[in-house]
């Protein structure tokens, strides 16, 4: 099958990302009431922010001529570790001004815990969404946000994920989406019964059944369900990635957008089947929960279950020489399992990259110091050689050094995906969402990137498009690795 356009970019900063132009708080938010059984077929109405999806009428509030939907089901977990199902109607207007519950809360190895859980909820599975004119027929791009943390922490409804400046700057619909995580949402139990079939992936599942309802409801919110873009940044861009490798969510999407989204262990390969049996048997030993008891995985506490993940995480970990993702030592942290079937293949094959994203356009960059402020890198010995090569991969810079380049962790990585693959920035991400060829004012014509063309747009305050920018850079930095 013919491979679409791949373009690349890679951003000569730290990223400060926020849709919102603004801090990046937690914030947990409550869920509006429950809403009464019955279904509405009543039309949207732009006049008072009301818009009719296949559950029921939902009324959002205005906000600068932005409407915004808080907290609107996608979909409902009755049980932990299963598929979500249908959303049961309701009849009359579900107010959505308040944000709906988030998954709860666990921990990516060498970051720390898993901190406060209040506000969450195995069913979390709940959208934010920002639109200039629901009801209005307007066929506006539909943009759908993976939020970041892993696959372990994190909320749409942090305050930096607001979408309302990005609504009225592209006049696209901007969709945040809530979904489990951790234990919550890849604990492979599929080797106790038919129930946990999909378990090990429920968390992505999640996103497959929210892509479904925006199919399915967006057109009522003024978007085009024929053209959906899912974008992320960091452990946000790995679930675009895992999207991208699963048959279960094509056709869903017609497009990707991937910043910072992958290390080596966690975006380029996710968890084997292997490796994920083992995390299993070990967290349900700690637990003392056995097969003939298994239904008990869903009355431990959740701060018990965070607790015997943790532990589980570091024992597996330790036991299959599994390097930790971000840091030094061994560890497992939680992703998608390669089962054979959700997930066919890793993203990226030893060839080419997984069959299901092959014809699907992916933006994908890197940030120029992502983990270099969090981990030592080097020290590198200052040799002619790298000096040149620093000052050829970033001629603006004249004062950087190896140190504060972010190879290994992240640009490799990277790398890797684009070079497979093809065998702030917000405008540039709204022209890709909109027409599949990223562009801004005052940026050089984008080229797709190539193995052999390696075409990046640089964005700093002088934007560039660069070949093979940091080819030489690279292959100092770290010698031995191939992509």
């Amino acid at each position: 099958m013919k491979q679409r356009k791949l373009f690349a970019i890679a951003l000569a900063g730290a990223l400060l990302l926020s849709l919102a132009s603004c801090g990046k708080t937690a914030a947990s938010g409550n869920s509006s009431s429950d809403p009464p059984a019955g279904a509405s077929d009543t039309q949207s109405d732009s006049s008072n922010g009301i818009a009719a999806t296949t559950a029921g009428q939902v009324q959002g509030t205005e906000q600068n001529g932005i409407y915004r939907y808080l907290g609107v089901p996608y979909a409902q977990a009755k049980e932990r570790f299963v598929p979500a199902e249908d959303v049961e109607p309701w009849e009359g207007v579900l107010t959505a001004d308040s944000y709906g519950p988030m998954s709860p809360q666990g921990a990516i190895s060498g970051l720390g815990g898993s901190g406060e859980q209040d506000g969450t909820d195995n069913n979390c599975q709940n959208l934010n969404i920002w639109t200039p004119g629901p009801g209005d027929g307007g066929k506006r791009p539909v943009m759908v946000w993976l939020h970041g943390g892993g696959f372990s922490t994190g909320t749409a409804n942090e305050t930096g994920f607001d979408g309302e400046n990005l609504s009225r700057e592209g006049d696209v619909v901007v969709v945040g989406v809530n979904h489990r995580l951790n234990a919550f949402g890849f604990l492979d139990l599929s080797a106790y019964g038919d129930k946990y079939q999909y378990s090990a992936n429920v968390g992505i599942l999640d996103i497959v059944d929210a892509l479904e309802w925006v199919r399915d409801n967006i057109e009522a919110f003024g978007g085009d369900p024929d053209n959906v873009t899912v974008f992320g940044q960091s452990g946000g861009g790995a679930k675009v990635l895992a999207l991208m490798s699963s048959p279960y969510a094509k056709g869903l999407f017609g497009k990707g957008i991937v910043q910072s989204g992958a290390t080596e262990t966690m975006g380029v390969i996710f968890n084997s089947q292997e490796a994920s049996t083992a995390l299993t048997e070990n967290l349900l030993n700690i637990l003392g929960i056995t097969p003939e008891n298994i239904e008990d995985i869903q009355s431990v506490s959740v701060d018990e279950l965070q607790e015997a993940a943790s532990q589980a995480l570091r024992q597996t970990g330790e036991e299959l020489k599994l390097p930790a993702a971000l840091g030094g030592g061994y560890s497992m942290d939680w992703e998608p399992v390669v089962d054979g079937d959700f997930l066919p293949t890793d993203p990226v094959t030893e060839g080419s990259f997984a069959e299901a994203g092959k014809d699907t356009p992916l933006l994908i960059g890197s940030n120029l110091n992502e983990w270099s402020g969090f981990f030592e890198s080097g020290p590198y010995e200052a040799t002619e050689a790298l000096t040149a090569a620093l000052q050829s991969a970033y001629p603006d810079k004249p004062d950087l050094t190896a140190e504060q380049v972010d190879s290994t962790t992240i640009r490799l990585p990277l790398l890797k995906i684009m070079s497979h693959k093809a065998d702030q920035v917000s405008q540039a991400w709204i022209s890709f969402a909109r027409s599949g060829v990223p562009g801004a004012d005052g940026l050089p014509e984008w080229e797709p990137y190539t193995r052999e063309g390696g075409a990046t747009m640089i964005l700093d305050t002088e934007s560039r498009l660069a070949n093979h920018h940091d080819q030489a850079l690279m292959a100092l930095l770290a010698p031995d690795y191939e992509y």
